[in-house]
């Protein structure tokens, strides 16, 4: 078990609902670690603090994803100023520099995750973007925002272009030719919108792959699709403990 990057004191100083978006977020730190989705140290995961407008947590510029634990969070605000830093790591300034202007423009999403995955950038690279090659694809069908490339995410003048091309509705957006962003209201449905987001890269990367002529669905099964993947059914109430607990089985760490 990951015992290195564990800071009891933080639990001692942080109040009940930020201990548990804090288990929460380094819960999906593992997640993306245990389904190859990270880029060694450079790809980020935030979440509002709970009751907070203007705190986040975001993993220390330093530890791989499989090390995270709630302990070992950064709590910055707004301004990407350090509020808390356990480990003395400090955060990644261009990691914040794009889920901070997500953060304040859009108040009602709490977690934002953004990734270098292959299939993610191959995509990203393609002038069509992501094809209705899949249902996984299909889900994202009319709520899929696009924002082209401006070089490494270092210049604060890029942020407001960034809010812009995401919209007031959409949760999920491809990076031209640099990867992938989802954000949702919870950290579970931030993680669920990116994993089927990958998955959907995986199977347009791989369709394109077998070098067959592609079937693509019309824009009426996709729409039919997009509306049905709206409808509640409950999963969310099951999926998010399952994966706990498979993290649990692999390593209860990321909870201290």
């Amino acid at each position: 078990m990951n015992k290195r990057y564990i800071y009891p004191q933080v639990r001692a100083t942080v109040g009940e609902a930020e201990w548990t978006q804090r288990v929460h977020l380094a819960a999906c730190y593992r997640l993306l670690a245990h389904y190859r989705m990270t880029d060694l140290i450079y790809t980020h995961v935030s979440a509002r603090v709970p009751g907070a407008s203007d705190e986040f947590l975001i993993n220390p510029y330093g530890l791989m994803f499989d090390e995270i634990t709630a302990s070992s969070l950064v709590k910055v605000d707004h301004d990407g100023r350090v509020l808390l830093d356990p480990t003395g790591i400090g955060f990644n300034p261009a990691g914040f520099l794009i889920h901070g202007c997500i953060h304040r423009a859009r108040a009602g999403l709490h977690c934002v995750i953004h990734t270098h995955t292959a299939a993610g950038m191959g995509v990203a690279a393609q002038e069509r973007g992501l094809l209705k090659l899949s249902q996984h694809a299909m889900r994202f069908h009319g709520a899929l925002s696009y924002h082209d490339y401006e070089g490494v995410a270092l210049d604060p003048e890029e942020q407001p272009r960034l809010v812009a091309d995401l919209g007031n509705r959409n949760k999920a957006m491809i990076l031209r030719n640099h990867g992938l962003l989802t954000a949702g209201e919870t950290v579970r449905e931030a993680f669920d919108l990116m994993f089927y987001l990958e998955r959907a890269c995986q199977a347009q990367i791989a369709a394109q792959a077998g070098g067959a002529v592609l079937r693509e669905c019309s824009d009426d099964v996709a729409s039919k699709v997009a509306r049905q993947f709206t409808e509640p059914d409950g999963s969310e109430l099951h999926d998010w403990p399952a994966l706990m607990r498979l993290l649990d089985r692999l390593d209860e760490s990321y909870r201290e």
